[in-house]
């Protein structure tokens, strides 16, 4: 009757300083110890946190070579040298380049953008790109989302006499590109006390700082914090820190005024009437974004996201739709014959990872079956095509195992890698790709923990259902937005019954609506159970239960909190409670 859950509650000090911290901020107890767990340990430091401010910002000149990376920039615009601003095909590549060309195009119109194309120049920085910018005069290239090991691409544009600024948050090697400034806070020698940047972000602290040097108003810079909140939630880095403030102050910015562009996605999207969240940008803007990229070339998203039209930005978005209509089924297709596949694997249960080869497949997509891939088989995913005798993949990882590493593990069989913790892309040769599965599998089958495999459910606390108030609940959405290091707050309550209005709803009877009371409480509050009508029948015997949900606007009832439930367990699976003292 659902996943394991794992729940650690709080130890006799951390309840003590909870409630310190309570009637400081005058907040349940609860919600501060949530505040504790994400690090934050003084009403000060709270305050930061609900409210962030602008104001504290790291100082953009705190990154490696930032200063140089400005000098060479400064002495382009007073110049007039042509400038390329280069980026990555998804979406964190696509809105770094929109920004930095929006923001520089102010300044000068000798400037211009180009994004790979995925098929004919491949991930990051290729020859072509370089070619292109030296076909058309350009001196100096600022490139973003990519590039930190492009050593050999970066080395012939500098004998072309083109010069480059990389701006990028991908693992480097160790060697660095021999570019003129390299900004990328995960440099082993980094001076950044923030590391997370999403690829948007470094180039939005590039733009920060070559404002801060020539006086330019910030305002005029923070008018783009939509684009990097967009960046934020897609690449799904960590939503804290200095993500954390301009993540919260870039959805703010979507839901004011979004740039034009962005307003177009979010009326194709059906979104204009909602306030957007970080899962609508996850879920509904994000992958339109990207379906440019994967499907055809990912400069249309560009000149979409930097349309001052309307009426045209509303087209092209039409357009994109109409890309990521083809990408989902694409998607649908190709992720029920990779589970074809991987049903039919000899010995799958005893494999801790999946890798798996087709050659028909289309590479745009691989990534998001990778995906799909992990979240149904719990392990870390590899999923591999090819063009000609070159082959493209695309991994990603369970959570607390870090697939880049595996990638590292196998890099003698690969021609190029790059990615993060939890996702990673590579290319290699096709008669290598048995030996790389073999390799990548046994790597992680020598160091993957057994929990990391199975599907548990992150318990944050424990409530009774009198504690569930509406000013409950408003302290808690303070907590947005949410992501990784940041999540959405998951809770416990056990011994709860149907009070008798529980019944099964949705188009073919697949979801549970509920109305439940506790029985420790007699508190009753009204829930809903997406895709769990298999469960119905026992919530019906008015047996007692344990439910994991997070807390939800009833959308039909105004004003009115709502359990979604993500996980129910019968009192005789208790067992599957992972309540660690």
């Amino acid at each position: 009757m659902g996943q394991k859950w794992k729940y650690q509650p709080p130890t006799y000090e951390q309840t003590l300083a909870a409630k310190a911290l309570s009637v400081e901020l005058d907040m349940s107890p609860v919600l501060c110890g949530l505040l504790l767990k994400r690090g934050i340990t003084s009403a000060a430091e709270a305050r930061d946190f609900f409210r962030p401010k602008l104001g504290n910002l790291h100082n953009p000149f705190l990154m490696n070579d930032m200063d140089i990376a400005v000098k060479r920039l400064n002495k382009a615009l007073g110049k007039k040298e042509r400038i390329l601003v280069y980026g990555d095909y998804d979406v964190d590549g696509t809105t770094a380049v929109a920004l930095v060309y929006k923001f520089l195009q102010q300044f000068s119109s000798n400037i211009d953008y180009y994004i790979p194309d995925r098929n004919e120049d491949g991930y990051g920085i290729s020859k072509r790109g370089v070619d292109y910018a030296y076909s058309t005069g350009v001196k100096l290239i600022i490139v973003l989302d990519c590039g930190i090991k492009a050593l050999d691409e970066i080395a012939y544009a500098k004998s072309l006499g083109i010069d480059f600024i990389v701006c990028d948050h991908h693992v480097p090697d160790d060697e660095l590109p021999c570019a003129v400034a390299v900004l990328n806070p995960k440099r082993t020698d980094s001076t950044y006390p923030y590391p997370h940047l999403s690829g948007c972000g470094v180039g939005f602290k590039f733009m920060q700082a070559f404002a801060m040097d020539n006086g330019i108003p910030a305002e005029q810079l923070y008018t783009l914090l939509d684009l990097v909140a967009v960046s934020i939630a897609s690449d799904l880095v960590p939503i804290m820190g200095e993500n954390r403030i301009l993540a919260f102050h870039g959805i703010k910015q979507i839901n004011h005024s979004p740039s034009v562009g962005l307003k177009a996605i979010i009326q194709v999207c059906g979104l204009a009437e909602k306030e957007i969240s970080i899962n609508d940008i996850i879920f509904k803007i994000g992958p339109r974004i990207n379906a440019s990229g994967r499907i055809q070339q990912g400069k249309v998203a560009v000149d979409l996201l930097i349309e001052n039209n309307l009426r045209v930005a509303l087209e092209m978005s039409r357009q994109i739709n109409e890309f990521n209509e083809t990408r989902k089924e694409l998607d649908k297709s190709m992720t029920e014959e990779a589970n074809t596949i991987v049903e039919g694997l000899e010995s799958f249960d005893e494999q801790r990872a999946i890798v798996i080869f087709n050659a028909d497949w289309h590479r745009g997509v691989i990534g998001i079956v990778a995906s799909r891939l992990t979240e149904v088989y719990h392990r870390p995913a590899v999923v591999i095509t090819c063009t000609g005798d070159v082959a493209t993949g695309s991994a990603r990882s369970v959570t607390g195992f870090d697939v880049y590493k595996a990638m590292e593990s196998c890099r003698d069989l690969l021609e190029n890698f790059g990615g993060h913790t939890y996702a990673a892309g590579f290319s290699l040769k096709v008669e290598n790709v048995e030996a790389f599965a073999q390799r990548f599998k046994d790597y992680v089958s020598d160091n993957i923990l057994p929990e990391q495999t199975d599907p548990v459910i992150e318990i944050d606390a424990e409530l009774d259902f009198h504690q569930i108030t509406r000013r409950f609940f408003n302290d808690m959405k303070k907590f947005a937005p949410h992501g990784p290091d940041n999540p959405k707050p998951i809770f416990c309550t056990y011994n709860v019954c149907d009070y008798g209005t529980s019944k099964v709803v949705g188009r073919r009877q697949e979801h549970i609506k509920l109305e439940l009371v506790d029985n420790k409480s007699n508190t009753i509050l009204n829930g809903i159970a997406f895709g769990q009508s298999r469960q119905a029948k026992y919530i019906k015997s008015k047996q007692s239960f344990d439910i994991c949900y997070t807390l939800e606007d009833n959308i039909y009832k105004h004003g009115e909190v709502q359990l979604q439930i993500e996980s129910m367990h019968a009192k005789a699976r208790s067992n599957d409670v992972q309540r660690n003292p």
